[in-house]
């Protein structure tokens, strides 16, 4: 969207539209004035929570025109991402754009972000790297591998079949600011929040935008870290959707090798006890391990189901 059709956005018959734009801020002193100046020209207003900065980014964030909200110490991504969102119920935002602090985000495409949320055909977007027309600049190899393996993980809990779940710039409709909750503090919100917009119809929708990895600041949290926190919410909520996948499976590999040891074991008794007894446990115990896993998946998906059907049952949810 070039800028005389943002103009024209801003100015034609969705001027009533008020919105408002959040960055998550912590040290950002670098990048945060330029990010303000060039956010303003998209939004009325800009929000910054300021996550227990040590440094002069809250007042440079406050001089460059964006409302400052504290906080005394540092609560991680969620916890800001929860004052973002109170805050702008407070200003009575109409649509709510987050993007980065670091200027790893093009303010250019916030346009583009609010279209589908200002036709009515979004209430969630999702600034993709993945799709035709996205990109990621100079992304190291390893964190493309690992954005790939969440988004694998979290696409097989709830069939959202997102390209970018990690992606931090995303857009909010009015109904989604109202009605998105989320209790995570870490990054792990972002699959959070995919859920929990899943879950109430919210609809989703990704375009395609460019992410810049040569910022003078990039993530405060190392790719390892942020990798295994998400990956694990990820897995943890796939245990709980597909019982089955996670327990089942593995279960069922774990028994098929420990009969496969057992037998092997049986075959070779002429040769002596000891050799035996070695493998023959170790036989038993993988054995039983995989009868367990397989057990606990098949209760817990039995469990998922009489749930779920009480619930259509009784107040029609699905």
């Amino acid at each position: 969207m070039d800028l005389e059709t943002d103009k024209t956005m801003e100015e034609g018959s969705n001027r009533q539209f008020r919105i408002v734009a959040g960055l998550p801020m912590y040290n950002e002193e670098e990048t945060i004035g330029t990010v303000i100046v060039n956010v303003l020209e998209h939004v009325d207003e800009v929000i910054c929570v300021d996550d227990g900065s040590s440094d002069s980014s809250a007042r440079i964030a406050e001089a460059c025109g964006a409302v400052v909200h504290r906080h005394r110490v540092n609560r991680g991504y969620g916890g800001a991402l929860k004052s973002l969102f109170a805050k702008a119920k407070e200003m009575d935002a109409d649509c709510l754009v987050v993007l980065d602090s670091d200027g790893q985000h093009d303010s250019k495409d916030i346009p583009k972000m609010l279209e589908p949320i200002l036709s009515g055909d979004a209430d969630f977007v999702i600034g993709s790297r993945f799709i035709e027309g996205g990109g990621s600049e100079d992304m190291p190899a390893y964190r493309r591998l690992g954005i790939k393996v969440i988004t694998a993980a979290s696409n097989l809990s709830s069939d959202l079949s997102i390209q970018d779940t990690q992606s931090g710039f995303r857009a909010f409709s009015r109904t989604a600011i109202d009605r998105l909750r989320f209790d995570s503090e870490g990054m792990e919100l972002s699959l959070e929040m995919l859920e929990d917009a899943h879950e109430k119809d919210l609809k989703i929708k990704e375009v395609p935008t460019v992410i810049r990895y040569d910022v003078p600041k990039g993530s405060n949290f190392t790719a390892l870290s942020h990798g295994f926190t998400v990956l694990a919410w990820a897995m943890l909520s796939l245990s709980q959707k597909k019982p089955l996948l996670v327990l089942g499976l593995p279960g069922f590999g774990l028994f098929a090798a420990g009969a496969a040891m057992g037998l092997n074991a049986v075959n070779g008794i002429s040769d002596s006890v000891d050799a035996l007894v070695g493998p023959g446990l170790t036989a038993v115990w993988i054995g039983v391990l995989g009868l367990a896993m397989m057990a606990t998946g098949l209760v817990l998906q039995s469990a998922r189901n009489f749930l779920r059907h009480l619930l259509i049952r009784e107040f029609g949810m699905a």
